[in-house]
């Protein structure tokens, strides 16, 4: 493991730690990058929330070139490029994403299969290469963010992070 991979795992944890303060997560699972991994590193996460929505772009017959994901009513930084064809997904009430299947090669990652708790999916980019098939340890886990690598072309490498919420309550018990 090459010493900036092991900075990024420590900050990740780290990150992850001081997320649980916000929204307490329960049954944490990692599923492991794929795709080449050359370029900068990314993290999806650092919002509050749920994830409500995906956006991807897909260079047409090629690869994916940026990644966007909105937590609650905000969408966070776009990661990669804004070009190609966007695709969106957006979540209704109490929608969860609870896999993400694709396919990648030496140096991208060709497509992203998004697939929620009711059923619904987004599927984007091109049906070529390795297959990868990421999902949650946990049953009641949902996609809390994504990580990877990407460069001035698209995205190199894409991992999913799942975790359980725990739900907080505002009212008191009164005996």
């Amino acid at each position: 493991m090459s010493s900036h991979t092991r900075m990024f795992s420590f900050l990740f944890f780290a990150w992850l730690c001081t997320g649980c303060l916000g929204v307490p997560m329960l049954h944490y699972s990692y599923s492991p990058a794929v795709g080449g991994g050359s370029g900068t590193s990314y993290s999806t996460g650092g919002e509050e929330g749920r994830i409500t929505g995906i956006r991807v772009y897909e260079q047409n017959n090629a690869y994916i070139k940026g990644i966007q994901v909105r937590y609650d009513a905000i969408w966070g930084d776009l990661i990669g490029l804004a070009t190609g064809t966007a695709q969106e997904l957006e979540l209704i009430d109490d929608e969860t994403i609870v896999q993400l299947s694709g396919k990648y090669y030496t140096n991208y990652v060709y497509q992203l299969m998004f697939v929620t708790s009711t059923g619904r999916s987004l599927v984007v980019g091109q049906p070529s290469y390795n297959s990868f098939n990421f999902y949650p340890t946990h049953p009641e886990a949902e996609l809390k963010l994504l990580s990877g690598r990407f460069n001035s072309a698209g995205i190199t490498s894409v991992g999913a992070h799942w975790a359980t919420f725990r739900h907080q309550s505002n009212s008191t018990n009164v005996l």
